[in-house]
């Protein structure tokens, strides 16, 4: 049977689809529903022979779970690094399935990582969290700056949504406008710290039943939140052939320059997993205190960083 390559547009409530053959010529195409219906229209034409490549967005996921009983070769591809407009002047949902299924037959795209359910779902916990403690953050500074513009002192606490700034909030006196306003947010701080407090303990509670959780945990300045944080978007390590292949998964590699006799590096990248560089950095800042050479090593780098930028840039 011929290898047949079907690249797929993918929307919210349909998706493009163009199938080619070995040699380039054109097959099929259509636009189906993305529903029940339209996914098992594309899976009846899909074989152990065929070859599907679809882009990274918000439904992919659930898609390529509905197509894995097919048996097709599936290939998610990262569209800021598979360039398939170059040469052309317009762009379609037909031209872009068309332009998909011929570069995944040239092979000239750029596959990411396809996750597990099972990892997928203790991303689902962590970025949750991440979520919750975000809202919460934000509803904490509109009441400090509603305080603020009010004339009123500081909560006299660190975190306003401890069991001390709920309290103080209560009490304060301002006119009536202004005072609802500051009781509403109280409230929604209140209700928002108890869906913090049940995403940490979701956290926890996975953390707990995963090994490699576990074995990460272990080391210092790394808890239950950054250790699963960790192992979910990492996933499979055994994908990275080296460290520094991690690194550039993580966006902490710096930018390279080179040409010739010319080197130079720039800035960090922070192209990949936004929340695994925030873990990574996250432990990194408390590596100072491990007692092995990583730890001496960050105590030296930190201290030569003092010295060439000042204590108050190169504090952690």
């Amino acid at each position: 049977m011929a290898r047949e390559y079907i690249g797929v547009d993918l929307h919210k409530q349909f998706f493009q689809a163009c199938a080619v053959s070995g040699t380039g010529d054109r097959l099929w195409e259509g636009r189906f529903s993305r529903t029940a219906g339209g996914v098992g229209l594309l899976m009846a034409r899909c074989g152990i022979e065929t070859a599907v490549a679809v882009e990274a967005t918000g439904p992919t996921w659930a898609f390529v779970d509905q197509l894995q009983p097919t048996g097709a070769t599936i290939c998610v591809i990262d569209p800021r690094k598979t360039k398939l407009k170059a040469g052309f002047a317009a762009k379609t949902d037909r031209l872009d399935a068309r332009r998909l299924a011929d570069a995944l037959r040239r092979e000239s795209v750029v596959s990411i990582y396809v996750p597990p359910p099972a990892v997928r779902e203790l991303r689902e916990i962590c970025r949750g969290r991440h979520q919750v403690i975000r809202v919460r953050t934000r509803v904490s500074q509109m009441i400090r700056a509603l305080l603020l513009r009010s004339g009123v002192s500081d909560v006299p606490v660190r975190r306003v949504f401890s069991a001390r700034g709920l309290a103080w909030l209560e009490q304060v006196t301002l006119p009536p406008a202004t005072g609802a306003s500051l009781q509403r947010l109280r409230r929604m701080l209140t209700a928002i710290q108890a869906e913090a407090l049940d995403a940490e303990q979701r956290v926890t509670t996975a953390a707990a039943g995963d090994p490699i959780a576990v074995a990460l945990d272990g080391l210092v300045g790394i808890g239950p939140v950054l250790a699963l944080t960790i192992r979910a978007e990492v996933g499979d390590v055994r994908r990275f052939r080296r460290g520094a292949e991690l690194a550039s998964y993580a966006g902490l590699v710096p930018r390279v320059d080179a040409s010739a006799a010319r080197y130079r590096t720039g800035r960090i990248t922070k192209e990949g997993s936004p929340w695994l560089r925030w873990a990574v950095v996250e432990a990194a800042m408390h590596g100072m205190r491990r007692p092995d050479a990583i730890g001496r090593w960050a105590l030296k780098t930190l201290c030569g960083l003092r010295y060439l930028r000042g204590r108050r840039r190169a504090s952690p």
